[in-house]
């Protein structure tokens, strides 16, 4: 997939150096060992897009609320997929050297202070959504969305062991599965953390829509990254590609085929920006970020 030329997105860099400028400061109240310390703040500060909590803030923004209001549950989603990732590169797993372009955390610090970084920044991540505007639904939408994440990824990595319904299902209804699980389930949190921090009731309306554009893009985002993995190299995407191919793990471009995931991709965001339509020119900015995910190249 090629990349449409557009301006330099300001809004996402000062939304990234708002995000890491309070990650920054939780850190230094929280003061830990300092190689824990280290190792934390290189596995959630380095390179990286910082999609989930720009999605939380453009969220509470449209919805009438403030970067203050949600910027500490944009960070505890990020420190939950820093968790994620730091973990899924460990030998036990995906085995990875490299991620954004550098060494992975393990490779780094070693295995044993990877996996303490790791359970750090999970725990970190709920201490600082309770900062939030409207904190016990905020942890219980972060409490939802990790478990979740991590049911994904033991169906993406060890299959449902003993689970013949899931051995006899469909490939496709099992991918949506897994990817629901894996990626959808921290871009659903981020959305509806972002629509909470506004106010927005449970029931309402609002809350509904952000649901259903998270649902729509969180999807989207995962068969991008299946088409990268298939299409990029290393060097551009900043890890090791085809690696699910050579596991023999399911992916969209491997159940499908590569047009008919393009195909895709192109209906999720339609869909996504149906989820829109009610809610009037505030959303302008998701817009933006959906369009941005689905040209994405690394």
């Amino acid at each position: 997939m090629t990349s449409m030329q557009t301006e330099p997105d300001t809004d996402a860099d000062q939304i990234r150096q708002a995000v890491d400028a309070c990650l920054e400061s939780f850190l230094d109240r929280r003061q830990l060992p300092s190689n824990l310390d280290e190792a934390v703040r290189y596995a959630l500060l380095g390179p990286g897009k910082r999609a989930r909590p720009r999605l939380a803030l453009a969220w509470c923004r449209a919805l009438g609320g403030s970067d203050d209001d949600s910027l500490p549950g944009g960070g505890a989603v990020e420190m939950i997929h820093a968790f994620s990732l730091v973990h899924d590169d460990l030998p036990a797993l995906d085995n990875d050297d490299l991620r954004r372009g550098r060494a992975t955390t393990h490779i780094r610090f070693g295995e044993a202070m990877a996996l303490l970084a790791g359970d750090a920044l999970m725990s970190l991540a709920f201490e600082i959504a309770r900062e939030c505007s409207e904190p016990d639904r905020v942890v219980r939408e972060l409490a939802t969305a990790c478990t979740e994440m991590i049911a994904g990824q033991v169906l993406d990595t060890l299959g449902g062991e003993g689970d013949r319904p899931w051995a006899q299902a469909d490939p496709l209804d099992r991918l949506r599965r897994v990817h629901r699980g894996k990626t959808g389930a921290l871009i659903r949190a981020s959305c509806r953390i972002g629509a909470i921090c506004a106010g927005v009731a449970d029931d309402s309306a609002e809350l509904r829509a952000a649901t259903d554009f998270a649902d729509a893009i969180g999807l989207m985002f995962q068969i991008v990254d299946d088409l990268l993995d298939e299409e990029q190299s290393a060097e551009h995407v900043g890890k090791a590609t085809g690696k699910d191919r050579e596991a023999g793990k399911l992916t969209y471009p491997g159940v499908v085929g590569i047009e008919p995931a393009r195909d895709e991709v192109r209906r999720l965001k339609e869909q996504a920006l149906r989820s829109l339509e009610s809610l009037g020119p505030k959303t302008e900015p998701l817009r933006e970020i959906c369009h941005t995910l689905s040209v994405r190249t690394r």
